[in-house]
């Protein structure tokens, strides 16, 4: 195999690895953002939820009923994690080191937007 060949080889694998992970970026952004948001609202509700001084006097349904806010936004937040977004938050991370994982075997690596970096050569003891 020529060495022409096989840079090009390099160069298209380069190519789809770095529209593969810049590809993921938008929706990783949005999901970043949809799990932010949500984490914050449910924090906010566990605040005021656990500030009550009503909250010891009744019990945990009639409390959950009294801060609705909290009840829906960590019902929300437990829906997310089972939906596995946590997963697609680092799905770009997931790929580079998967990618990272499979390059080491040819003395190669990548950076995080997938563009493909050649280690130097192990000297021969």
């Amino acid at each position: 195999m020529s060495c022409n060949l096989l840079f090009s080889f390099l160069k298209a694998f380069e190519r789809r690895l770095t529209e593969v992970i810049a590809s993921l970026q938008p929706a990783t952004l949005r999901w970043r953002i949809l799990l932010g948001f949500i984490s914050v609202c449910t924090a906010v509700g566990a605040w005021h939820w656990l500030t009550d001084p009503n909250t010891s006097a009744v019990s945990f349904t009639q409390s959950l009923y009294n801060h609705p806010f909290f009840a829906i936004a960590s019902s929300i937040l437990f829906i997310l994690f089972i939906m596995g977004v946590h997963r697609r938050v680092i799905a770009p991370s997931i790929i580079t080191q998967r990618a990272r994982s499979v390059l080491s075997n040819f003395n190669m690596s990548c950076d995080d937007t997938g563009k493909l970096i050649l280690k130097p050569t192990r000297s021969r003891s």
